[in-house]
């Protein structure tokens, strides 16, 4: 497919990244040229220098033959008008990258007066994803499927749990007969596991269920299941308004802590059910006075990475039982991760996945799509959930013992009507339903392409 990306950003880049990965036909148009100078060493793209809303430099980053037009720079109004001039030129799909809350209520109007195939909000993904996390505090990730009937929790083993040191198949039925561990890192080995499988401490593993049946087997193995209840959030960005939105539907309260004065009384008036507290989220004096580690979760939400880094080993080293840090560069995010603070979050990475299922859904347009998609371990492994259609006769009504799926790739779970299955070798895929595909190093872009 051919892509054009508008903005060099940080998600611009990210999802260009990907979309390379994909051997999409990429083009970049940025208006900075040292910008668009890294990318052009870095991947292979095309790139061109302008405003990516301008008619003259659309036509010439090749507008007329666009499969797709995302847009992304750090301007919702660029965005929408990029997309909208993108579509009069003849660009078949659009996605506008549309961060500021005032849109959001109006983002299906949007996607229908302009012409928007799909609006991504990097800042209300992400307070979504922490709020699901919220929900799961002994995981560091969440990820719903079947339209959230279905989550899919990571989660690290301790030496004290139950699991450590058996294998799967020993546990039997019906200790995990609801829910399937699905994906491991295991002594430094990323695997699909089977029932031989006896994981140990420290080994990371994801696992797939439905909620109650998820937190049921995290009692089983020994894990305390204590509800947030209350949560100190540092930086006043986007994602701490839209993160203290969803937090007020399960009434959880929401300490805040912004520098900024004039901003402080913007979220006082957006955000009435939270505390607002106006001072330097790394002073001490400050922390111990506001009570600031004195909750159930601490979340850094603040624009440098390093504030956020640094705030968060201070809550993980004050005893703060959640600690969740927002982190963009790479190379921080493996810092972070060696300091015990499990859960990072990356608004740029889930954006591309986000554009990778879309993109793999208009790739295969009359098959069964992606319909979302999940990396997990560092990219290497994926999830995806395919809405089940005619097309993959291929899979249909056969017992899945009976399939020959390609080595690393496991059924994972259904969702057929209000059921949610998790598959045995008598189990069989019908039309119409969803399921969950967990794969290692295989492409997936049609449900039949999980066969060998």
């Amino acid at each position: 497919m051919k892509i054009i990306i508008v903005g060099n950003g940080k998600v611009g880049y990210a999802i260009a990244a990907e979309m390379a990965k994909e051997n999409h036909d990429i083009v970049m148009v940025d208006s900075a040229s040292a910008a668009l100078h890294r990318a052009d060493n870095t991947l292979d793209i095309m790139c061109v220098e302008g405003n990516g809303a301008s008619i003259s430099v659309l036509i010439e980053a090749g507008v007329r033959g666009a499969d797709l037009v995302i847009a992304v720079t750090d301007k919702d109004e660029t965005n929408l008008v990029c997309c909208l001039i993108a579509k009069k030129l003849g660009a078949n799909h659009t996605i506008a990258r549309v961060r500021n809350p005032e849109y959001r209520r109006d983002a299906d109007t949007l996607k229908q007066e302009i012409g928007l195939d799909m609006v991504i909000n990097p800042d209300l993904s992400a307070a979504q994803e922490i709020a699901r996390i919220l929900s799961f505090p002994n995981a560091f990730s969440v990820e719903p499927f079947a339209q959230g009937r279905i989550d899919m929790i990571g989660f690290q083993l301790a030496e004290q749990d139950s699991l450590v040191g058996n294998t799967l198949s020993s546990l039997g039925v019906p200790r995990l007969a609801n829910v399937l561990v699905c994906a491991a890192e295991h002594e430094g080995r990323l695997l699909i596991p089977n029932g031989s499988f006896a994981p140990v401490a420290g080994d990371k593993l994801y696992m797939i269920g439905t909620k109650p049946e998820l937190q049921k087997i995290l009692r089983d193995i020994g894990r305390t299941q204590q509800r947030i209840r209350s949560v100190s959030v540092l930086g006043g960005s986007r994602t701490a308004v839209y993160l203290a939105w969803e937090l007020a539907r399960t009434n959880t309260k929401v300490r805040l802590v912004e520098l900024s004065h004039d901003k402080c009384l913007r979220l006082a008036a957006q955000l009435p059910h939270a505390m607002i507290i106006e001072g330097d989220g790394t002073d001490s004096n400050l922390l111990q006075s506001e009570n600031i580690f004195e909750t159930d979760a601490f979340i850094s939400l603040t624009d440098r990475d390093e504030e956020n880094l640094l705030m968060a080993m201070t809550a993980h080293r004050m005893g703060v039982g959640k600690v969740v840090a927002k982190m963009t560069h790479p190379n921080y995010i493996d810092l972070v991760r060696d300091t015990g603070i499990d859960s990072i979050i990356s608004p740029k990475d889930i954006t591309a996945n986000q554009i990778t299922r879309y993109v793999r859904a208009l790739a295969n347009g009359e098959g069964s799509a992606v319909e979302r998609l999940y990396k997990m371990l560092d990219g290497t492994v994926e999830a995806l959930e395919f809405n089940v259609t005619a097309t993959s006769a291929a899979v249909l009504d056969q017992p899945l013992k009976d399939l020959r799926l390609k080595p690393e790739t496991l059924i994972a779970a259904i969702a057929r009507g209000r059921d949610i299955i998790i598959p045995g070798g008598m189990t069989t895929i019908r039309e119409g339903d969803r399921v969950v595909v967990v794969s290692k190093g295989t492409r997936l872009e049609d449900l039949k392409d999980i066969l060998a």
